[in-house]
């Protein structure tokens, strides 16, 4: 298995795809990063050498923004937000969609389960 930045990749599955499993990158940017290094983004991540792994490592370190420092910088991002209390960062503190979505329906993936709140009597209902 592979070990790339600190994260173990599947040795079975093509060199891009197992890229793929790292934070920040996808298929497109793994087989970009392939092509650049000189690897056959169709080869299993198993079949590649200690030299070719380092390859990869010191292009990820120096070239991309990935795993933990990418993580540190979107969560910087996020609290930047809240602490100016911008709309966005309003948004994100109560746990809301922050881009817009309707919340009247749907939104149940960020506002989590449904809190059934009672209902009001009618007029109607206290006569009988």
């Amino acid at each position: 298995m592979p070990r790339i930045l600190g994260v173990d990749t599947p040795n079975n599955k093509k060199t891009y795809i197992s890229l793929s499993y790292l934070y920040g990158i996808g298929q497109f940017k793994a087989i970009q990063i392939c092509e650049t290094l000189g690897l056959d983004p169709h080869r299993k991540a198993v079949e590649l050498s200690e030299d070719e792994i380092a390859r990869l490592n010191d292009h990820l370190d120096k070239e991309q923004t990935v795993e933990g420092q990418l993580r540190r910088q979107h969560q910087e991002d996020v609290s930047r937000l809240k602490s100016i209390a911008c709309y966005r960062g309003v948004r994100h503190r109560r746990g809301m969609p922050v881009r817009g979505q309707n919340t009247q329906t749907n939104a149940r993936t960020r506002k989590g389960i449904k809190k059934t709140v009672a209902g009001k009597k009618g007029v109607k209902d206290m006569k009988h």
